[in-house]
């Protein structure tokens, strides 16, 4: 009886063993689940290694027991020529379950950071540390064989936002919140907008952004949606990974300076390569400021240091990030959306800010007046706006939206914020609203 369970068992491991397994899948599995697999197989027998290791020996025991191994990730490539693929469930970060390639490779497909690869992969030898990509089946969603010669993103012509981002959604846990109406009537978003959320400690911009994220995802599925957080609390990185429908990627408060650069790199090298393609990319940023500081500790100083500790130099990679966001002609586009701190009592946070203030072509303020009051959403009307709006609001729209401003500019921020809420509130919709305008 018992050689018998063991022949079931010998088969079943088999079976296994000689299936194809995908690095990717298992990397979605939490670390409960690839430990029980793991177990089966006779791979660990203790619940001590990281996820990554359970991972590492899984996928080795499966390539040599005969099984194929697929693997996939977003390239980042090194300064000596070879690179690895990296994957969004490590935040990008060096992990030993990366996939190796050669230099060769590289040359041979023109790959460059951001390219998002799927291929083959064998395991490593008794010398190598990591798999090695052996045979590539696709670059950029598209088959080898079917590869199309594209225009790099910097020779792309940019050009005004002209198609509409809505985010008035009827699919949102609280009814009575009105962020999203409001922020389509006071700064209407386009594809391809370059927005800047400028906002104190504890006014909402947190809430703002996942409502955002949450109306993309519903009304514009097509869409690619990534939330990039630098230097964040761990716990609001889980809340937002729990309450969003897209890539979450972040570099938490306690990760050295160079992994947040290299973090932002990747991510908006994956987007360009995105728009190379014709895809309309959306990145909400969570803070542009964050970056910047990052940007500051790990450029070489220059010498020139500005007001608050800001070297000359060290904005103008964070302002190339920001700067990236556009509309392009002929398809695709990149849209990012950035929060920017003030009032945080740090000189630093107000130089950046001053630096970034009008390089976008959308802000939407929030007050921490409007905030105190438990007024939300908390945005100082007078203030917040989109450029060129003319171009994502029909002209009949657009002249209520003009004399409501005229109507809401006599009062205070305070009082204009909290009359929009109460006739937002009344009205089930956006154009309801505007046709009470009417009567």
């Amino acid at each position: 009886m018992e050689e018998v369970e063991r022949e079931q068992e010998s088969v079943n491991e088999d079976k296994v063993l000689s299936k194809v397994l995908s690095l990717n899948e298992l990397k979605r599995k939490s670390t409960e689940e690839l430990l029980i697999i793991a177990e089966e197989l006779g791979v660990v027998s203790n619940g001590r290694m990281l996820k990554q290791e359970i991972i590492f020996h899984l996928m080795k025991r499966v390539v040599s027991g005969g099984g194929v191994a697929i693997g996939g990730g977003v390239v980042e490539v090194l300064p000596d020529g070879f690179g690895f693929l990296r994957s969004a469930e490590a935040n990008y970060a060096a992990s030993s379950d990366d996939v190796y390639i050669s230099a060769g490779q590289i040359k041979k497909f023109n790959l460059r950071t951001g390219d998002i690869v799927n291929g083959e992969i064998r395991a490593p030898s008794d010398k190598e540390r990591y798999f090695t990509l052996v045979k590539a089946y696709n670059i950029n969603f598209t088959e080898i064989g079917k590869l199309q010669r594209y225009v790099h993103f910097d020779d792309l012509i940019p050009l005004y936002p002209e198609e509409r981002i809505l985010l008035e959604c009827n699919d949102i846990l609280d009814k009575k919140d009105i962020s999203m109406r409001a922020i389509d009537i006071i700064a209407p978003l386009g594809k391809g907008q370059r927005a800047l959320i400028v906002a104190p400690p504890r006014a909402g911009k947190t809430i703002i952004l996942q409502q955002i994220a949450h109306s993309i995802s519903v009304n514009h599925p097509d869409m690619e949606l990534m939330v990039l957080l630098i230097d964040e609390r761990p716990e609001e990185v889980t809340d937002m990974l729990r309450s969003v429908k897209g890539e979450v990627v972040s570099s938490t408060f306690d990760e050295p300076a160079y992994r947040h650069v290299q973090l932002a790199e990747i991510v908006i090298e994956k987007a360009k390569r995105m728009v190379e393609h014709k895809k309309d990319v959306v990145i909400l940023l969570d803070s542009i400021t964050r970056l910047a500081r990052a940007y500051n500790a790990v450029i070489p100083s220059s010498g020139k240091v500005l007001t608050g500790g800001v070297d000359s130099n060290a904005l103008q990679r964070p302002k190339r990030f920001f700067g990236a966001a556009r509309n392009i002609e002929k398809g695709g586009s990149l849209t990012i959306i950035a929060t920017a701190l003030i009032e945080t009592g740090s000189k630093m946070d107000e130089v950046i800010f001053e630096e970034f203030k009008g390089t976008g072509n959308c802000e939407i303020i929030l007050d921490r007046k409007i905030a105190d009051k438990r007024i939300y959403p908390a945005i100082d009307i007078s203030k917040s706006g989109t450029r060129k709006e003319d171009m994502l609001i029909d002209s009949v729209c657009l002249k209520k939206v003009w004399l409501l401003r005229r109507l809401l500019s006599a009062m205070g921020s305070i009082e204009a914020m909290e009359f929009l809420r109460d006739k937002l509130s009344i009205a089930k919709d956006n154009n309801d609203f505007f046709d009470m305008m009417n009567s």
